[in-house]
């Protein structure tokens, strides 16, 4: 529920219901307020007070009246003993013992059922609360996608320019066995003892990890040279600035 308090200038006609994303809007016909209302029981009054000047305003600028956004829904309302119409009556009715020549306009959100969320933010963004409407903007905003190369240990995956790489089990095993030794130069037969047990049928040779390595290097595109080449000696990773590495939670098997 929002209620909406103006200085009397240029009337102006609001459309009686006005879809959101949101919700819609429904009004209730404003009237103006008679001189001197009764105030209901139990509310109370201000005194006279000399206007003073908002600091939040712009230069140049004037205040012309404010809106009060309220949460209830019906079934609270019901649970106080009054109902949201009562509520809005109240409140106009303060306002015109307060300033007896003021203007009031109601207009109540209405939101889909089972739609979730507290009822002030769901009022303020189906009535387009500029900071409210900002906020959820800035929520729903997309996450900025990932560039370079991600290698994942713990999802057992690597993702380039934020495509997956279609690499096997046995060449994700190679990749993780020279990123865990970042920096160090690894031979091949290192390589040999640390992916393949002993008794396997296919044990490869020093040669056929130089197979191994270049179609890893081949699944990496523009990003082969993460996986270098030490002359005479074997291979190593070497990190650069377009290459993130995600570890387990847990320590990776591949213990050295």
């Amino acid at each position: 529920m929002s209620l909406t308090i103006a200085q009397p200038r240029t009337a102006h006609r609001s459309p009686a219901s006005v879809s959101t994303d949101l919700g819609t809007v429904t009004s209730i016909r404003s009237r103006r307020a008679p001189a001197a209302p009764p105030v209901p029981d139990g509310i109370p009054t201000s005194p006279v007070v000399a206007p003073q000047r908002n600091r939040s305003l712009p230069e140049g600028t004037e205040a012309r009246g404010f809106a009060l956004y309220v949460g209830i829904d019906e079934a609270q309302a019901a649970a106080a003993g009054t109902s949201l119409a009562a509520v809005v009556e109240q409140l106009k009715a303060l306002t015109a013992q307060l300033v007896p020549t003021s203007e009031t306009y109601a207009a109540v959100a209405v939101a889909a059922e089972g739609s979730g969320g507290r009822d002030v933010d769901v009022v303020r963004l189906a009535l387009q609360d500029r900071s409210a409407v900002a906020a959820r903007k800035q929520a729903e905003k997309p996450e900025p996608e990932e560039t370079g190369v991600v290698i994942d240990i713990s999802r057992k995956r690597v993702t380039l320019d934020g495509e997956a790489a279609p690499l096997t089990y046995k060449e994700f095993e190679l990749l993780q066995f020279l990123v865990l030794r970042e920096g160090q130069t690894v031979d091949r037969a290192a390589i040999i003892e640390g992916l393949w047990s002993d008794g396997e049928d296919e044990t490869p040779n020093e040669r056929t990890i130089d197979v191994h390595v270049r179609r890893l290097r081949s699944k990496l595109g523009a990003f082969e040279e993460i996986v270098r080449t030490v002359r005479g000696v074997g291979y190593r990773f070497d990190r650069h600035a377009d290459v993130a590495v995600r570890y387990a939670s847990t320590p990776s098997p591949d213990l050295f």
